[in-house]
Order: structure tokens, then sequence, then C-alpha cells
């Protein structure tokens, strides 16, 4: 479902060209859950942000559902983003002003979905990460456990069949984080959505069906299968 091929990403600062990506190819099917690991600058966060179609690669493609990304315009990609992918970071990137419930369907707003619809969708993905009643709690009124569990809903909500999820656990406590984690992979178990998780924490990895390792740009262990 999610393919790269010959991934190449270089970045340029101060007219010094750094390449963060080199020649990667690997697939992710349907239902996979694979963890993506490596030590900071290794590459993770950059072939996520690529495969999501958050950043364009300066060399290869990438295929979601064997459509090429690199053909699509700016409007359809960030239509296939919407559609299709629903995001998890270490940061919550919530308006803290906002309610829950707000947060929550920002992303069918940008689809342009309103009315019945929009918020039974919401509601749904609310209660399923047992949070109805915080419903019109504003975000920043939140434990850091709590905001985690409405950026999982807010990933929800759309029905994507992708979650990336970027070191999803690292500002929680222990015990938060487990239940973080154990929601995401129930996601996978239970709805067959596709989970890609970025993270430097072997146990976390270790949860995943399966893992690829990056070093220096490159993947050193895992890859196509």
């Amino acid at each position: 479902m999610l393919e790269a091929i010959n991934l190449s990403k270089t970045y340029t600062s101060d007219g010094v060209d750094f390449q963060a990506l080199k020649d990667v190819d690997i697939r992710i099917d349907d239902g996979d859950c694979l963890a993506i690991i490596g030590k900071s600058g290794s590459g993770k966060s950059t072939l996520m942000h690529l495969l999501a179609c958050l950043d364009a690669p300066t060399a290869g493609n990438i295929l979601v559902d064997g459509t090429d990304t690199s053909l699509l315009s700016e409007k359809k990609k960030n239509n296939l983003r919407n559609e299709k992918f629903g995001f998890v970071f270490q940061q919550f990137f919530l308006n803290g002003r906002d309610t829950v419930f707000e947060n929550v369907v920002l992303p069918m707003r940008i689809r342009g979905i309103s009315g019945s619809e929009l918020s039974k969708a919401a509601d749904e993905a609310i209660s399923a990460v047992g949070l109805k009643d915080k419903r019109n709690k504003k975000a920043k009124d939140l434990s850091g456990g709590e905001k985690q569990r409405v950026c999982i809903a807010r990933a929800l909500v759309g029905k994507p069949q992708v979650i990336f999820a970027d070191e999803p656990t690292g500002n929680l406590d222990s015990a938060t984080g487990a239940a973080v984690e154990d929601m995401l992979f129930g996601l996978n178990r239970d709805k067959g959505i596709t989970l890609v998780i970025v993270t430097h924490d072997p146990d976390l990895a270790q949860r995943c069906k399966r893992s690829v390792e990056m070093k220096d740009g490159q993947i050193v262990a895992g890859g196509a299968v």
C-alpha cells in the first residue's frame, strides 16, 4: 500500500548539502505494524515525513496504493494525506483554547465536512479513546496522557488507512505511555489500521510486527518485504 523506491532526501543549509536519506527502498502493506528505529540523525523521521507526503523527496518515488505521489498536484497530495493518513506526534499540536471536540474535528473541517456527519464521527473517535466525559473541556486543562489521547482521536476521526506516530510516548510517564501504546496497537489489531511508529525505544519497537533500523540515512536492517 505504501512503497518507497530509491528514495533520497538532501537538505541545503548555508550552501552546504546534507544527505538525510540515501536510496531507501521499503514497502508497507495494509494492516502492517512497523517500527522505524535508529539514533538521532539516522534519517528515521525524514523517512516518515516523506512516506506521509509531508515533504517531497529529492530523488526517488513514493507510491500510495500504486499511485506515484510525484504525479499529484499539491491539492491532490493534501487531499490524499487528509483522507488516508492520521498523525500522532511527540508534541501534541493542540489548540489549548479549543475544546477536545474542536481539536478532534479539525481534519474533517479541512476536508469540508460539517453538520451531523462531523459530530457523529468526532463523538465516535472521542469515545474510542475514553474521553467522552471530556468532550467540551479545553485542551489546556487536560493532562499529558489525555492530550495524547485527543491526538489519537484526531488521527482516527477521518477513518485513516495509516497512522504515523513519531515518538508518540516521548513526553509521557511510563504508565501513561504504556496506555497510549496499548491504544495504538489495539487500533492496528482490531481495526486493521496500518501503524508506522518512529522511535528510539527498543521496547516499543519490539511490540511491532517488524522493524527497520536506520543509520546515516540508510536502512541497515529490515527493509523491503
